[in-house]
């Protein structure tokens, strides 16, 4: 194989696809990128850890088809460091492949294209497509709510599903839950209940960044493929049951608090300033028209601050713990956030309003 690409265009197809690449394998292949030049002028891009594949077709001046593999970070450190502007030429023959450009040459061990495992797709029988911007939506005021505990496989991603009508993403690792909802989408009516790993997600919404129009989704019970433009996202799904979250949001919480979600924020991330590392916990007191932020820390010491509020109910003291609420007021876009209380011990919900398209649901702590 021999292509000649541009520099700048190699290395945005590499960035795409070698972060899918695990740094520790002891599958040797599963290390490198399948390079494939074909006669038509394209060279295809590919990386897999097995559960996830990605694959790029970028332009290049293909003299000799054929296909090969080599270190995946290796290729990219080495092309990232190449002169900005500079064409660079790939040769591929007898397990080596050489790299040329400006004046630097390199030669890298290489494996057959043959041994290169490809994820089968088998059958997708639901497909739709969703703006980017949706998507990026999703992805945004969900992933920070996935589960990081291996043992709770079945939390370790975004649970995507219809009902009543519409397109729901949902997210929890058992201390808080974020739902959207977004119109459902033509050719989505009939699609199962997917949880979407959390590698998946981040990878794809790295992509999401550079694409303008719209997404196709394609799905089955085990597989989900995202075409982007001149990307395609292929990821195995998580095979568990995501619980059913809609019975932790609290639909009788009857103390409103309203407030300004930047000054909240402010106020929350200064007084957490000194909270211990272990719990991070914030204690809130509703009194009429303002809240008290309050951090006590036996190693630190105590810190309090006061927010102007709309709050009208009887007084409380609640406490969350301060990342949380964080994570969730980070999403909040408008001016105005509704926190929706019951007592101290019950889960509370927050939203911009009844309409929003994003709802949370944390669990108190106790301070």
């Amino acid at each position: 194989m021999k292509a000649t690409i541009e520099r700048a265009t190699l290395l945005k197809g590499l960035g795409h696809v070698h972060s899918v690449v695990e740094r520790r394998n002891t599958i040797p292949i599963l290390s490198n990128v399948l390079l494939e030049a074909s006669a038509d002028g394209g060279l295809r891009l590919m990386a897999t850890d097995l559960d996830l594949q990605i694959n790029e077709t970028v332009e290049a001046q293909v003299s000799d088809a054929g296909a090969t593999t080599v270190p995946a970070h290796t290729l990219f450190d080495i092309v990232r460091k190449l002169p900005e502007g500079s064409q660079v030429e790939l040769t591929a023959a007898e397990g080596r492949m050489q790299i040329i450009g400006g004046r630097a040459r390199f030669t890298l061990a290489a494996l057959p294209r043959d041994d290169f495992p490809i994820i089968a797709e088998g059958e997708l029988p639901t497909r739709f497509e969703l703006p980017a911007a949706t998507l990026r939506q999703i992805i945004d005021k969900t992933r920070f709510a996935i589960s990081t505990e291996e043992t709770r496989y079945y939390l370790n991603g975004i649970y995507l599903h219809v009902t009543d009508g519409e397109l729901r993403a949902a997210a929890t690792d058992g201390h808080r839950l974020a739902r959207v909802t977004v119109a459902r989408p033509d050719g989505a009516e009939a699609m199962p209940g997917v949880i979407i790993p959390r590698k998946c997600v981040a990878e794809l919404r790295k992509l999401l960044d550079e694409v303008d129009g719209t997404v196709e989704v394609s799905l089955s019970e085990s597989k989900v493929r995202f075409g982007l433009g001149n990307a395609v996202l292929t990821s195995k799904l998580i095979d568990g049951t995501f619980p059913d979250y809609s019975r932790v949001i609290p639909t009788a919480n009857d103390k409103l608090l309203k407030l300004d979600p930047r000054s909240f924020e402010e106020g929350v991330d200064r007084v957490s300033t000194i909270a211990s590392e272990r719990t991070r916990a914030v204690k809130m007191t509703l009194d009429r028209d303002k809240i008290t932020l309050s951090v006590t820390s036996p190693e630190n010491g105590t810190a309090a601050e006061e927010v102007p509020a709309d709050y009208a109910a009887q007084g409380i003291e609640i406490g969350f713990n301060a990342r949380y609420l964080l994570d969730i007021l980070g999403q909040i876009d408008g001016d105005v956030v509704e926190v929706h209380l019951a007592d101290a011990a019950a889960p509370t919900l927050l939203r911009e309003n009844d309409n929003a398209p994003a709802l949370y649901v944390l669990m108190p702590m106790r301070v």
